[in-house]
C-alpha cells in the first residue's frame, strides 16, 4: 500500500505528543469514507489510502491502550495495531454496507495478539486454547469480581475463574502471578532492596532449570513446527484458520463470510481444509 505522507511515528517517550498528533486528524463522515474507499479500490488512490488509515489511528490507539497490562511497551502494542488497520484497509469493501471501523476492530485486536502471543512465548505462556482465553480474560474477571490488582487472588475467586474458564486452579494462580501489577517491566525489582527481578517469578520453581529448558525447547519446536505448516497454505486459508482457530476469541463464520464475500459454510469448509493441511504438515514433519 502506497502513501502520500509518512505516518506519525511514536519514539519510547513520545506517546503523549503522538495521540496529540493523531488528534489532529478529521474523522470522517460515512459518505467520505465510502468515497474514499471506491477511490482507493478502484484506483489505488494513495491518498484515500491515507485518509481512511489516519482517520482511525485513535481507534488502534484505544484498543492497544486495552492490553497495557501485558508488560510491552504501548508504542509497540500501537505500531502492532497499526499494522493491522493497513491491512484492514487493504481489504475493505464499502460496498457491504458496513464501516470500516467495524471491520478494522478485528484485524488491529488480532494483530495486537499475535505480538502479545508471540512476545509472552519467551516466558512460556500456555498454548492451549483455554490457556490463551485465560491470559486475554483474567484482568477482566478480576475487575468484575473488585479483585485487588496485585498480590495472589483468593481460593474462592481462584476456583471461580478456574470453572468459568475451564482451566486449572494453579493455571489460575500461576498466570494471576506472572500478569500481576499493571505496567511492569519484567527486569523491574520485586522490592527496591531486592536483587531479584519479575521476570525470576515468572516459572515455577517445583521445576529445575533443566526442565523447563527442556520444555520450552518442546515448545518452540512446536512453534516451528505451526510455523512451518502455516507456510504451505494460502493468504485466505492462513487468515480464516488463525481467525477461526489461533485467537482468544475466535472470529464468526458470519464476520468472516462477510469479509471474504463468501457463505458461511465455504468459510467452514476452508477452515477445516486448512486445519487438515497443518494437521498432516505437522505429522509428517514431527521427528520419529
Amino acid at each position: 500500500m502506497k502513501q502520500g505522507n509518512a505516518l506519525p511515528i511514536i519514539s519510547q517517550d513520545g506517546l503523549t505528543v503522538y495521540l496529540q498528533r493523531i488528534r489532529r486528524y478529521p474523522m470522517l463522515t460515512p459518505e467520505q469514507e465510502t468515497t474514499f474507499a471506491c477511490e482507493y479500490r478502484d484506483n489505488d488512490d494513495a491518498t484515500a489510502a491515507e485518509k481512511l488509515i489516519t482517520s482511525h489511528l485513535r481507534l488502534v490507539a484505544k484498543i492497544a491502550m486495552s492490553y497495557r497490562g501485558y508488560g510491552l511497551p504501548i508504542n509497540e502494542l500501537i505500531s502492532e495495531g497499526n499494522v493491522g488497520l493497513l491491512q484492514s484497509v487493504k481489504r475493505f469493501d464499502p460496498d457491504k454496507g458496513f464501516r470500516l471501523a467495524t471491520y478494522a476492530m478485528w484485524w488491529i485486536r488480532a494483530a495486537i495478539q499475535e505480538y502479545i502471543l508471540h512476545s509472552w512465548s519467551l516466558v512460556k505462556m500456555g498454548t492451549t486454547a483455554a490457556q490463551k482465553k485465560l491470559f486475554f480474560n483474567l484482568r477482566k474477571l478480576k475487575s468484575q469480581m473488585q479483585a485487588i490488582d496485585e498480590g495472589d487472588l483468593q481460593p474462592e475467586q481462584v476456583e471461580l475463574i478456574a470453572t468459568k474458564l475451564n482451566v486449572s486452579e494453579d493455571d489460575v494462580i500461576m498466570m494471576n502471578r506472572r500478569l500481576a501489577g499493571p505496567d511492569h517491566s519484567l527486569n523491574a525489582p520485586v522490592r527496591i532492596d531486592g536483587d531479584g527481578e519479575w521476570v525470576d517469578w515468572i516459572e515455577s520453581e517445583d521445576e529445575d532449570q533443566e526442565t523447563l529448558y527442556g520444555k520450552r525447547e518442546e515448545f518452540l519446536q512446536r512453534m516451528n513446527l505451526l510455523k512451518s505448516a502455516m507456510s504451505h497454505l494460502n493468504a485466505r486459508e492462513r487468515d480464516i484458520l488463525t481467525q477461526r482457530r489461533l485467537l482468544d476469541s475466535p472470529v464468526t463464520l458470519e464476520n468472516l463470510s462477510v469479509a471474504y464475500g463468501i457463505s458461511r459454510e465455504r468459510i467452514r469448509q476452508i477452515e477445516v481444509r486448512a486445519f487438515e493441511k497443518v494437521r498432516k504438515s505437522i505429522h509428517t514433519d514431527l521427528p520419529m
